[in-house]
Protein backbone atom coordinates (compact mmCIF):
# COMPACT_ATOMS: atom_id res chain seq x y z
CA UNK A 1 0.00 0.00 0.00
CA UNK A 2 2.76 2.16 0.86
CA UNK A 3 5.94 3.07 -1.65
CA UNK A 4 8.80 1.28 0.14
CA UNK A 5 11.47 3.88 -0.65
CA UNK A 6 12.89 5.39 2.61
CA UNK A 7 13.93 8.40 0.26
CA UNK A 8 11.86 10.24 -2.41
CA UNK A 9 13.43 10.45 -5.58
CA UNK A 10 14.28 13.64 -6.24
CA UNK A 11 16.33 13.03 -3.18
CA UNK A 12 18.01 10.16 -4.47
CA UNK A 13 18.56 12.24 -7.88
CA UNK A 14 20.10 15.57 -6.26
CA UNK A 15 22.18 13.25 -3.82
CA UNK A 16 24.15 11.22 -6.66
CA UNK A 17 24.53 14.67 -8.68
CA UNK A 18 25.96 16.23 -5.72
CA UNK A 19 27.94 13.36 -5.06
CA UNK A 20 29.26 12.08 -8.59
CA UNK A 21 32.17 14.38 -7.89
CA UNK A 22 33.75 13.22 -5.06
CA UNK A 23 32.41 9.55 -4.57
CA UNK A 24 32.33 7.89 -8.18
CA UNK A 25 33.70 4.52 -7.34
CA UNK A 26 30.76 3.70 -4.56
CA UNK A 27 27.99 5.49 -7.29
CA UNK A 28 29.32 2.91 -9.79
CA UNK A 29 28.41 0.06 -7.09
CA UNK A 30 25.18 0.23 -8.79
CA UNK A 31 24.46 1.06 -12.26
CA UNK A 32 21.80 0.70 -14.89
CA UNK A 33 22.34 0.86 -18.76
CA UNK A 34 19.25 1.34 -21.10
CA UNK A 35 19.25 -0.36 -24.44
CA UNK A 36 20.57 2.77 -25.79
CA UNK A 37 23.47 2.56 -23.60
CA UNK A 38 24.49 -1.33 -23.91
CA UNK A 39 25.64 -3.15 -26.79
CA UNK A 40 24.50 -4.82 -29.38
CA UNK A 41 25.18 -8.08 -28.62
CA UNK A 42 23.64 -8.00 -24.68
CA UNK A 43 20.45 -6.48 -25.77
CA UNK A 44 19.73 -9.01 -28.66
CA UNK A 45 20.60 -11.91 -26.00
CA UNK A 46 18.60 -10.25 -23.09
CA UNK A 47 15.65 -9.74 -25.82
CA UNK A 48 16.08 -13.80 -26.96
CA UNK A 49 16.27 -14.59 -23.88
CA UNK A 50 13.13 -13.34 -22.66
CA UNK A 51 11.17 -14.12 -25.79
CA UNK A 52 12.39 -17.81 -25.09
CA UNK A 53 12.06 -18.15 -21.58
CA UNK A 54 8.15 -16.48 -22.32
CA UNK A 55 7.14 -19.17 -25.26
CA UNK A 56 8.41 -22.00 -22.43
CA UNK A 57 5.87 -20.34 -19.88
CA UNK A 58 3.17 -20.33 -23.05
CA UNK A 59 4.05 -23.92 -23.49
CA UNK A 60 3.47 -24.80 -19.46
CA UNK A 61 6.82 -26.39 -19.57
CA UNK A 62 8.07 -25.67 -15.89
CA UNK A 63 10.71 -28.30 -16.45
CA UNK A 64 13.06 -26.87 -19.12
CA UNK A 65 12.76 -23.36 -16.84
CA UNK A 66 13.87 -24.65 -13.89
CA UNK A 67 16.75 -26.32 -15.71
CA UNK A 68 17.71 -22.26 -16.79
CA UNK A 69 17.20 -20.71 -13.78
CA UNK A 70 19.50 -19.73 -11.11
CA UNK A 71 20.79 -22.72 -8.40
CA UNK A 72 19.13 -20.83 -5.17
CA UNK A 73 15.50 -20.24 -7.34
CA UNK A 74 16.19 -24.07 -8.97
CA UNK A 75 16.36 -25.81 -5.38
CA UNK A 76 12.73 -24.05 -4.88
CA UNK A 77 10.66 -23.66 -7.81
CA UNK A 78 7.24 -24.15 -6.72
CA UNK A 79 6.36 -20.61 -6.62
CA UNK A 80 7.37 -20.18 -10.20
CA UNK A 81 5.75 -23.65 -11.17
CA UNK A 82 2.41 -22.48 -9.67
CA UNK A 83 2.30 -18.75 -11.47
CA UNK A 84 3.08 -21.10 -14.69
CA UNK A 85 0.31 -23.19 -13.76
CA UNK A 86 -2.01 -19.71 -13.46
CA UNK A 87 -1.08 -17.90 -16.11
CA UNK A 88 -0.26 -20.72 -18.97
CA UNK A 89 -3.99 -20.76 -20.36
CA UNK A 90 -4.19 -17.30 -21.07
CA UNK A 91 -0.76 -17.32 -22.55
CA UNK A 92 -0.64 -20.34 -24.45
CA UNK A 93 -2.08 -18.78 -27.83
CA UNK A 94 -0.54 -15.40 -27.52
CA UNK A 95 2.05 -13.46 -29.24
CA UNK A 96 4.74 -11.51 -27.19
CA UNK A 97 6.68 -8.40 -27.89
CA UNK A 98 9.40 -6.93 -26.12
CA UNK A 99 10.14 -3.88 -24.59
CA UNK A 100 13.72 -2.47 -24.61
CA UNK A 101 15.55 -4.19 -22.08
CA UNK A 102 17.58 -2.68 -18.78
CA UNK A 103 21.13 -3.81 -17.77
CA UNK A 104 21.58 -3.80 -13.68
CA UNK A 105 24.98 -4.25 -12.27
CA UNK A 106 25.62 -4.72 -8.78
CA UNK A 107 29.46 -4.21 -7.39
CA UNK A 108 30.96 -5.41 -4.57
CA UNK A 109 31.30 -8.55 -2.71
CA UNK A 110 28.20 -9.07 -0.30
CA UNK A 111 25.02 -8.84 -0.92
CA UNK A 112 23.30 -5.20 -1.30
CA UNK A 113 20.50 -4.84 1.28
CA UNK A 114 19.01 -2.40 -0.41
CA UNK A 115 20.15 -1.89 -3.96
CA UNK A 116 18.68 1.11 -6.20
CA UNK A 117 19.19 1.67 -9.78
CA UNK A 118 18.42 5.08 -12.08
CA UNK A 119 17.70 3.96 -15.53
CA UNK A 120 17.90 6.79 -18.45
CA UNK A 121 17.91 10.55 -18.06
CA UNK A 122 17.30 12.40 -14.38
CA UNK A 123 16.22 15.83 -14.42
CA UNK A 124 16.81 18.14 -11.42
CA UNK A 125 13.43 17.03 -9.85
CA UNK A 126 14.47 13.38 -10.67
CA UNK A 127 12.46 11.16 -12.86
CA UNK A 128 11.89 11.84 -16.24
CA UNK A 129 9.01 10.56 -19.00
CA UNK A 130 12.10 8.37 -20.04
CA UNK A 131 13.22 7.06 -16.71
CA UNK A 132 12.79 3.95 -15.06
CA UNK A 133 14.01 2.92 -11.05
CA UNK A 134 14.50 0.06 -9.49
CA UNK A 135 14.72 -0.74 -5.91
CA UNK A 136 15.40 -4.63 -5.23
CA UNK A 137 16.50 -5.29 -1.15
CA UNK A 138 19.20 -8.23 -0.90
CA UNK A 139 20.75 -8.22 -3.79
CA UNK A 140 24.16 -10.37 -4.58
CA UNK A 141 26.91 -9.10 -7.09
CA UNK A 142 26.72 -9.92 -10.29
CA UNK A 143 24.77 -8.75 -13.49
CA UNK A 144 21.15 -8.65 -14.02
CA UNK A 145 18.74 -7.88 -17.04
CA UNK A 146 14.99 -7.10 -17.20
CA UNK A 147 12.81 -7.95 -19.52
CA UNK A 148 9.35 -6.91 -20.29
CA UNK A 149 6.85 -8.42 -22.62
CA UNK A 150 3.78 -6.50 -23.89
CA UNK A 151 0.80 -9.46 -24.86
CA UNK A 152 -2.88 -9.77 -25.32
CA UNK A 153 -5.24 -12.61 -24.56
CA UNK A 154 -8.24 -13.59 -24.52
CA UNK A 155 -8.71 -12.35 -21.05
CA UNK A 156 -7.34 -8.52 -21.77
CA UNK A 157 -3.49 -7.29 -22.02
CA UNK A 158 -0.76 -8.55 -19.86
CA UNK A 159 2.90 -7.53 -19.45
CA UNK A 160 5.21 -10.95 -18.67
CA UNK A 161 8.64 -10.04 -16.84
CA UNK A 162 11.63 -11.93 -15.88
CA UNK A 163 14.60 -11.10 -13.92
CA UNK A 164 17.40 -12.96 -15.18
CA UNK A 165 21.09 -13.04 -13.73
CA UNK A 166 24.48 -13.49 -15.57
CA UNK A 167 25.93 -16.89 -15.47
CA UNK A 168 29.23 -16.90 -17.51
CA UNK A 169 28.03 -16.48 -21.39
CA UNK A 170 24.23 -17.35 -20.71
CA UNK A 171 21.38 -15.84 -18.91
CA UNK A 172 19.79 -17.42 -16.27
CA UNK A 173 16.05 -17.26 -14.83
CA UNK A 174 16.13 -14.83 -11.34
CA UNK A 175 12.23 -13.78 -11.34
CA UNK A 176 9.16 -14.54 -13.43
CA UNK A 177 6.37 -12.25 -12.82
CA UNK A 178 2.88 -12.14 -14.77
CA UNK A 179 0.37 -9.90 -14.31
CA UNK A 180 -2.89 -8.00 -16.00
CA UNK A 181 -2.54 -4.27 -16.85
CA UNK A 182 -6.28 -4.02 -16.49
CA UNK A 183 -8.89 -4.78 -14.44
CA UNK A 184 -12.65 -4.92 -15.85
CA UNK A 185 -11.03 -3.55 -19.00
CA UNK A 186 -9.57 -0.46 -16.69
CA UNK A 187 -6.15 0.41 -17.11
CA UNK A 188 -4.09 2.39 -14.16
CA UNK A 189 -4.53 6.07 -15.71
CA UNK A 190 -8.54 5.32 -15.19
CA UNK A 191 -7.95 4.12 -11.51
CA UNK A 192 -6.20 7.31 -11.05
CA UNK A 193 -8.70 9.40 -12.33
CA UNK A 194 -11.28 7.43 -10.08
CA UNK A 195 -8.76 8.10 -7.26
CA UNK A 196 -9.17 12.02 -7.84
CA UNK A 197 -13.20 12.06 -8.16
CA UNK A 198 -13.08 10.12 -4.93
CA UNK A 199 -11.02 12.39 -3.26
CA UNK A 200 -13.34 16.00 -4.51
CA UNK A 201 -15.73 13.74 -2.74
CA UNK A 202 -13.64 13.22 -0.02
CA UNK A 203 -14.10 9.53 0.09
CA UNK A 204 -10.52 9.47 0.77
CA UNK A 205 -10.16 6.12 2.04
CA UNK A 206 -11.39 5.08 -1.41
CA UNK A 207 -8.75 8.06 -2.84
CA UNK A 208 -5.94 5.95 -1.33
CA UNK A 209 -7.01 2.45 -1.95
CA UNK A 210 -7.48 3.67 -5.87
CA UNK A 211 -4.20 5.24 -6.22
CA UNK A 212 -2.61 2.36 -4.59
CA UNK A 213 -3.81 0.43 -7.53
CA UNK A 214 -3.27 2.65 -10.34
CA UNK A 215 0.44 2.69 -9.07
CA UNK A 216 0.28 -1.15 -8.83
CA UNK A 217 -1.17 -1.20 -13.00
CA UNK A 218 1.47 1.19 -14.26
CA UNK A 219 4.41 -1.07 -14.04
CA UNK A 220 4.96 -4.72 -14.92
CA UNK A 221 7.35 -5.44 -11.10
CA UNK A 222 6.45 -4.64 -8.47
CA UNK A 223 10.18 -2.91 -7.31
CA UNK A 224 9.93 -0.56 -10.51
CA UNK A 225 9.36 2.89 -10.10
CA UNK A 226 8.82 5.87 -12.36
CA UNK A 227 7.79 9.54 -12.85
CA UNK A 228 4.07 8.49 -13.37
CA UNK A 229 3.98 5.99 -10.11
CA UNK A 230 6.60 8.70 -8.27
CA UNK A 231 3.51 11.46 -9.28
CA UNK A 232 0.63 9.85 -7.65
CA UNK A 233 2.72 8.48 -4.95
CA UNK A 234 2.94 11.74 -3.80
CA UNK A 235 -1.21 12.49 -4.90
CA UNK A 236 -1.92 9.45 -2.59
CA UNK A 237 0.24 11.01 0.79
CA UNK A 238 -2.43 14.40 0.41
CA UNK A 239 -5.43 11.77 1.19
CA UNK A 240 -3.52 8.89 3.33
CA UNK A 241 -5.87 7.96 5.75
CA UNK A 242 -4.67 7.91 9.58
CA UNK A 243 -7.96 5.16 10.67
CA UNK A 244 -6.33 2.51 8.39
CA UNK A 245 -3.50 0.07 8.58
CA UNK A 246 -0.53 1.59 6.71
CA UNK A 247 3.34 1.07 7.21
CA UNK A 248 2.81 -2.21 9.62
CA UNK A 249 0.37 -0.35 12.16
CA UNK A 250 -2.81 -1.89 13.29
CA UNK A 251 -6.14 -0.37 13.70
CA UNK A 252 -8.85 -1.47 16.38
CA UNK A 253 -12.70 -2.20 15.26
CA UNK A 254 -15.39 -3.25 17.74
CA UNK A 255 -18.09 -5.37 16.03
CA UNK A 256 -21.09 -6.49 18.46
CA UNK A 257 -18.90 -5.92 21.39
CA UNK A 258 -15.52 -7.14 19.98
CA UNK A 259 -12.62 -6.00 19.26
CA UNK A 260 -10.69 -6.92 16.09
CA UNK A 261 -7.10 -5.93 15.08
CA UNK A 262 -6.69 -5.37 11.91
CA UNK A 263 -3.49 -6.00 9.94
CA UNK A 264 -3.58 -4.89 6.38
CA UNK A 265 -5.97 -3.49 4.54
CA UNK A 266 -5.41 -3.02 0.00
CA UNK A 267 -7.28 -3.82 -2.79
CA UNK A 268 -6.64 -7.57 -5.02
CA UNK A 269 -8.02 -8.60 -8.48
CA UNK A 270 -10.10 -11.53 -8.21
CA UNK A 271 -11.60 -13.35 -11.10
CA UNK A 272 -11.28 -10.17 -12.65
CA UNK A 273 -12.78 -7.86 -10.12
CA UNK A 274 -11.64 -5.60 -7.63
CA UNK A 275 -12.22 -6.74 -4.47
CA UNK A 276 -10.75 -5.15 -1.11
CA UNK A 277 -8.86 -7.65 0.92
CA UNK A 278 -8.67 -7.11 5.33
CA UNK A 279 -6.18 -9.19 7.61
CA UNK A 280 -6.71 -9.40 11.30
CA UNK A 281 -5.05 -11.00 14.19
CA UNK A 282 -6.84 -14.24 14.91
CA UNK A 283 -5.43 -16.42 17.90
CA UNK A 284 -6.48 -19.86 15.92
CA UNK A 285 -8.40 -20.15 12.80
CA UNK A 286 -8.45 -24.23 13.02
CA UNK A 287 -12.53 -24.10 13.89
CA UNK A 288 -13.79 -22.98 10.13
CA UNK A 289 -16.87 -22.97 11.15
CA UNK A 290 -16.08 -20.17 14.21
CA UNK A 291 -13.42 -18.43 12.06
CA UNK A 292 -16.00 -17.70 8.87
CA UNK A 293 -18.40 -16.08 11.26
CA UNK A 294 -16.01 -13.98 12.49
CA UNK A 295 -14.68 -13.32 8.80
CA UNK A 296 -18.81 -12.14 7.93
CA UNK A 297 -18.69 -10.38 11.21
CA UNK A 298 -15.51 -8.11 9.98
CA UNK A 299 -16.37 -7.46 6.58
CA UNK A 300 -20.33 -6.26 7.72
CA UNK A 301 -18.10 -4.06 10.47
CA UNK A 302 -16.17 -2.96 8.18
CA UNK A 303 -19.00 -1.44 6.14
CA UNK A 304 -20.47 -0.22 8.54
CA UNK A 305 -17.48 2.18 9.18
CA UNK A 306 -16.84 3.02 5.76
CA UNK A 307 -19.71 2.84 3.60
CA UNK A 308 -18.05 4.52 1.16
CA UNK A 309 -16.21 1.13 0.04
CA UNK A 310 -19.57 0.31 -1.47
CA UNK A 311 -19.13 2.76 -4.25
CA UNK A 312 -15.15 1.19 -5.08
CA UNK A 313 -15.25 -2.60 -4.91
CA UNK A 314 -17.24 -5.43 -6.05
CA UNK A 315 -16.71 -7.37 -2.91
CA UNK A 316 -14.70 -7.83 0.51
CA UNK A 317 -12.36 -10.62 1.67
CA UNK A 318 -11.47 -10.80 5.04
CA UNK A 319 -8.42 -13.44 6.35
CA UNK A 320 -8.00 -14.11 9.56
CA UNK A 321 -4.37 -14.24 10.57
CA UNK A 322 -2.97 -16.72 13.36
CA UNK A 323 0.99 -15.68 14.81
CA UNK A 324 1.97 -18.38 12.93
CA UNK A 325 1.07 -17.42 9.51
CA UNK A 326 -1.59 -19.55 9.17
CA UNK A 327 -5.11 -18.18 7.83
CA UNK A 328 -8.40 -18.18 6.57
CA UNK A 329 -10.68 -16.20 4.41
CA UNK A 330 -13.86 -15.84 3.13
CA UNK A 331 -15.44 -13.71 0.20
CA UNK A 332 -18.20 -11.71 0.08
CA UNK A 333 -19.66 -9.50 -2.77
CA UNK A 334 -20.68 -6.51 -2.23
CA UNK A 335 -24.48 -7.03 -3.30
CA UNK A 336 -24.53 -9.65 -0.25
CA UNK A 337 -23.41 -7.32 2.14
CA UNK A 338 -26.68 -6.10 4.17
Amino acid sequence: MNDPRKTHLAGLAALWLATMMILPRAIQAQTCLTADDMDAATKTALTNTGQRFFDLVAKGDSATLRQNAIPSLARDFSGIEAAIRENQPNLSAAKATSRPPFLLKAEGTAPLQRAEFLCGVFGPNGQTATSSEFVIPNLPPGGYGIVILDTSTAKGFYTVSFVLQQSGTEWKLGGFYAKATQISGHDGNWFADRARQFKAKSQLHNAWLYFAEARELLVPVPFMYTQKTDKLYDESQAVKPADLPIDGTTTDMIVAGKTYKLTALFPLTVAGELDLVVKYQSADVSNTTQTFAENMAVIKGLLMKYPEFRDAFDGVVARAVEPSGRDYGSLLPMKDIK
